[in-house]
């Protein structure tokens, strides 16, 4: 079977870059290029992390292209608190060789889902900003579309940047809705999900003692990833929250959840970038998401990304 053809909207983030590796490492899937937005970091770091990431896996020749450099219609909301500086911190990142394409990420988003012979799917890793911008400019390319999965929101699990909210969606909340309901097949890994699979107790570890450059480059940024979460949620170990949606994607047998209708609060006093799930289908709204919420077997989702990530830089 042919790889499927995916494009990646990141904000890296060391769990963005453990998502980034592991989809270029696995087989199932055809990275046609990374489209970066204002996350976790500002644009112009997140776009320099996306091209240190694509080249420590010696695939320098996927393109990066930068896009969004604030929400719709809110402002920046960076946390370098949680991912250090750079925003990958962990490793002693070697500069990037090369930039960013010259051309702005929506561009290239409504240009390649309307020219490309198959339809892509899109793995949506931060703020939904582009993603929104290109519906938007485009609606057409919503049939262009195979399916968005995004990392993003909490239901059950509540927020981690707000009582109500998780960051992805609290940074752009209206972007987060045109997505939503863009009639664009969609299925969110929330922290519903992530938090039922948390990584191996001291998995860093065990990613060192691969050897390799990638696999310790892994390691650190683990190590320097939890080390925040850790501390805020009294754990031992921390769920790579985006590298879980690319998990999801290449492994849906491995976890559970349901097709419902999914909105996000715009305008709460207390909930704004709430994603508001209707679970029990109170509302009589169109099933519009497949909400993930649970994860049978963690430890197998690690063993298969740590065999996926071994095999970069060999």
């Amino acid at each position: 079977m042919a790889p499927r053809p995916v494009i990646i909207d990141t904000d890296p983030g060391q769990d963005d870059a453990f998502a980034i590796l592991l989809a270029l490492a696995a087989p199932e899937l055809e990275v046609l290029a990374l489209t970066t937005v204002a996350g976790n970091m500002g644009l112009a770091q997140t776009t320099d992390n996306a091209r240190r990431i694509v080249e420590l896996a010696g695939r320098g020749e996927v393109p990066v292209y930068a896009g969004s450099a604030r929400p719709l219609l809110r402002d920046p909301r960076p946390v370098p608190e949680i991912h250090g500086e750079t925003g990958i911190d962990g490793w002693d990142w070697a500069p990037a060789r090369q930039g960013a394409a010259p051309v702005h990420a929506v561009d290239y988003l409504v240009e390649t889902l309307l020219g490309h012979p198959e339809k892509i799917t899109l793995i949506v890793l931060g703020p939904q900003t582009n993603i929104a911008l290109a519906l938007r400019r485009a609606p057409d390319i919503a049939e262009r579309i195979d399916q968005i999965v995004f990392m993003g929101g909490g239901f059950f699990e509540g927020g981690n940047m707000s009582p109500a909210a998780e960051y992805n969606i609290l940074v752009d909340p209206e972007a987060a809705r045109i997505v939503l309901n863009s009639g664009v097949p969609v299925t969110a890994v929330p922290l519903d999900c992530t938090h039922a699979t948390p990584a191996p107790v001291n998995w860093s570890a065990a990613l060192a003692a691969h050897g390799s450059e990638v696999m310790r480059a892994c390691a650190g940024m683990m190590e320097f990833f939890e080390r925040y979460g850790n501390a805020k949620y009294g754990t031992a170990s921390r769920p790579l929250h985006d590298a879980v949606a690319v998990a999801a994607l290449l492994w849906p047998e491995l976890f559970t959840g349901r097709l419902c209708p999914v909105d996000v609060e715009c305008a709460g006093e207390l909930t704004t970038g709430m994603t508001v799930v209707d679970w029990l289908r109170q509302t009589g709204k169109k099933d519009n998401c497949t909400w993930l919420n649970g994860c049978t077997d963690p430890g197998e989702v690690y063993r298969r990304m740590e065999s996926a990530l071994a095999r970069l830089g060999r």
